[in-house]
């Protein structure tokens, strides 16, 4: 098979699956059957592009190939023609051409997507996850990682949220702008868990999906502009938080696509500029009080205004972090700062703080807790603990040069048990 054909379906099914479902859900009605009919799309390009070459517009012809194969599926029904009217009669669509999207209020499709998905009538996790899996591609284990639960459980929340706008027929609609912020805390979470899964991809090769990020922050600038000229601060802290984060993206792996931690950074790689641009915006969100994305981004930004590792201000982080803690306690958060207080007390207090977590949060399966663990076991030379804590991390690791990484640090210390 050509792997320009290969590549070809893969750039359009990264850069394009959310707005090819979305414009399917616009005509059935149905997001499994939308998600159905775009798979059968996607495969059948890689069998016809092969044949015929690459068509000039690839996403056109996915969405036009994915329309009929979801007709056909519709047509195989016995009752066709009574759903074709009840779908029209529901207000889902209004024909069955490509539905236009008729809201010159949002300027961005995807975006404009994003706030249709996230329908007050669902559960504010469902909107997440279902957004996230529809509208950006995510599969069902990532959105899981993001939510700590299993992928059981969020296969499980999907189903229901599909069910839940089929069943009360809720309307696949773009809200006016005066109606948007009862959907903003979910839009914001669906960005930043985009950001998240590109900052720190679950699975495959690479550590980052500079494409997930890029987007991310995309949107982030196209929400502040729509909430113009006072946006919320915590559009502002999201986009602050998002751009601090991103400056380090280059830093954080190496040639050979291994981690390089942020102890060990070269900060002359860090976008400069780019962190240059964060800063105001993180002091016009801060302008607005504390607020989770806010006070995120003040934390990357201790970080990034150090010139060198030991200049870094662990005692403001720790203070940052016990702020977060209490607007919005979470088990990652607080993993997060013990491992600040282990930097500004020393590797014991936040290893106490660590097992306390192990055993009484949902962390036992978050690989990044066994890897801290471990970290913080080796800097006090208990070499065979921090060993079985690596070895519990590698167990649960996706991410290949993760797993590399926890593979080194795992073949260091038993080493040093020689």
């Amino acid at each position: 098979m050509s792997p320009d054909v290969v590549e070809a379906v893969e750039a359009v099914y990264r850069s394009d699956w959310g707005r090819i479902v979305a414009a399917l859900i616009g005509l059935v009605g149905d997001f499994d059957l939308a998600e159905e009919s775009a798979q059968e799309a996607f495969t059948a390009a890689v069998d016809q592009w092969r044949a015929s070459g690459i068509p000039e517009f690839p996403r056109a012809w996915i969405i036009q190939t994915a329309r009929h194969k979801a007709i056909d599926r519709i047509r195989r029904r016995a009752r066709f023609e009574e759903k074709l009217v009840s779908y029209a009669n529901s207000g889902l669509v209004r024909s069955m051409e490509q539905p236009d999207y008729d809201s010159g209020e949002i300027p961005d499709d995807r975006l404009r997507l994003i706030f249709t998905c996230c329908h007050p009538a669902l559960a504010p996790e469902a909107q997440v996850a279902l957004t996230l899996r529809t509208l950006c591609g995510l599969e069902t284990d990532e959105i899981a990682r993001a939510f700590l639960v299993s992928t059981t459980t969020m296969a499980q929340r999907l189903v229901r949220a599909k069910h839940k706008i089929r069943d009360a027929g809720i309307p696949y609609v773009v809200p006016e702008t005066k109606h948007m912020a009862e959907r903003l805390d979910a839009v914001l979470t669906v960005i930043y868990l985009v950001f998240n899964e590109g900052y720190a991809a679950t699975r495959g090769a690479p550590l980052v999906r500079a494409d997930l990020c890029l987007e991310a922050i995309r949107l982030g600038r196209l929400v502040r502009t729509l909430m113009a000229p006072q946006p919320p601060a915590e559009v502002t802290g999201l986009l602050a938080l998002m751009l601090l984060h991103d400056a380090r993206r280059d830093a954080r792996s190496n040639e050979a696509g291994d981690i390089v931690v942020l102890e060990e950074q070269d900060r002359t790689l860090w976008n400069h500029p780019q962190i240059a641009e964060a800063l105001p915006l993180l002091a016009e969100a801060l302008r607005g009080g504390p607020a989770p994305y806010t006070l995120q981004a003040a934390i990357a930004a201790v970080h990034c205004q150090a010139a060198r590792v030991e200049d870094t201000d662990w005692p403001q982080i720790v203070r940052l972090y016990d702020v977060l803690e209490r607007l919005q306690p979470s088990p990652v958060i607080a993993l997060n700062r013990a491992v600040a207080v282990a930097m500004v007390e020393g590797p014991r207090t936040g290893l106490a703080i660590i097992d306390g977590l192990a055993a009484d949060s949902d962390l036992d399966n978050y690989h990044l807790l066994h890897a801290a663990r471990a970290d913080l076991l080796r800097r006090i030379g208990s070499s065979e603990e921090a060993a079985k804590s690596y070895q519990r991390a590698l167990t649960l690791v996706t991410n290949e040069s993760e797993r590399r990484y926890l593979d080194r640090r795992l073949g260091e210390v038993q080493a040093s048990t020689g």
